[in-house]
């Protein structure tokens, strides 16, 4: 079946038989869980049943109790939740022969976090796609972030100003979770109709914004130099391991160098897309980069990373934040 937007989930949507819900944004399938939950309570699905199967006699017993749900009158919801998202052998087995087996009078719900391209090619992943319908939890961009907060406070019956709205996605930016605890704040200390002004955000919205060096590489990228020297001023204020910040840096460079070689020699960024890993944003942003820093630029940013790894190792004495910064802005310049 066709993957379904999670946003248009309500307690009054016609249930399925088969739900998967995968994606990095927490809160968005916290929420689809939710939704989903309120919706078979109110469709008179009332027998719920939770399984995390781990060995392969739990995934068995699920299998046993999904095959015995038509001997019972009640109305069953059925969630397995998976939360490393690796079922293994067996139970790769056990959701194929359910996704193709659906017990009747039962809904069943499959959980699972983010997945690696390998699990979404899985067979079992191939199964339930089939035969279910999948609710994937992407990622709200940066620059989606502002669009979601506003609908958010649309939803509670608020307006906010532009700048107000700026500030507030400054703050809660990568955490989606406290952006809806801000949202639930605001509902409470204003009244409906009331608009957001940049006073009322900057008193009301915490600085709770939460970064990682995926949306580094997106910023520097871009060419957006003021996010670039925010997003790492907040990883460093979080201690994020720069070993970690310099092997994502170092790599991403280096794809710009192949890519930029790639692009000389006449082939297209889709005929090197998979070798390059070139998906999602880094599609659009890759190209982009390598075209606006260059071959010289590049190859000068990976010998300063050769040297941050010297300052993290000890071998040279230096500010290793500092390299960071000097670097990555060269690069989003």
């Amino acid at each position: 079946m066709p993957a379904l937007p999670i946003e248009s989930l309500t307690p009054d949507t016609p249930l399925h038989a088969l739900y998967v819900i995968h994606g990095e944004e927490d809160l968005l399938r916290i929420e689809a869980l939710d939704t989903l939950r309120a919706a078979a309570k109110k469709q008179g699905y009332l027998n719920r049943e939770v399984h995390t199967p781990e060995t392969a006699a739990d995934w068995d017993g699920l299998l046993a109790s999904a095959g015995s749900a038509g001997l019972f009158a009640d109305l069953k919801l059925l969630e397995i939740h998976i939360p490393n998202g690796k079922p293994g052998k067996s139970g790769g087995d056990a959701l194929q022969t359910l996704a193709e087996n659906l017990p009747a009078d039962t809904v069943t719900i499959v959980a699972l976090p983010k997945l690696e391209k390998a699990q979404t090619q899985a067979k079992w992943f191939a199964a339930l796609s089939k035969h279910g319908t999948v609710l994937e939890a992407k990622a709200v961009s940066a620059n989606a972030l502002p669009v979601w907060i506003k609908g958010r406070l649309k939803a509670e019956q608020l307006d906010i100003g532009a700048d107000a709205l700026a500030l507030f996605a400054e703050r809660v930016e990568g955490n989606l979770l406290a952006a809806k605890q801000e949202i639930g704040k605001l509902a409470l200390l204003y009244p409906p109709g009331h608009t957001i002004g940049m006073a009322e955000a900057e008193q009301a919205v915490a600085d709770v914004a939460r970064f990682d060096v995926f949306s580094l590489s997106a910023a520097w990228m871009g060419g957006d130099t003021a996010r670039t020297a925010r997003l790492l001023e907040g990883l460093e204020a979080e201690g994020a391991e720069p070993v970690l910040l310099l092997w994502t840096l170092a790599e991403d460079i280096r794809t710009l160098i192949r890519l930029t070689a790639a692009l000389k020699q006449g082939q297209s960024v889709q005929s090197v897309r998979n070798s390059l890993r070139l998906w999602g944003e880094k599609q659009t942003l890759a190209p982009q980069a390598a075209r606006r820093i260059g071959i010289i630029r590049l190859i000068a940013a990976l010998q300063q990373c050769a040297r941050i790894d010297r300052l993290i190792k000890g071998a040279e004495a230096g500010d290793v934040w500092a390299a960071f910064r000097q670097t990555v802005a060269s690069l989003a310049a």
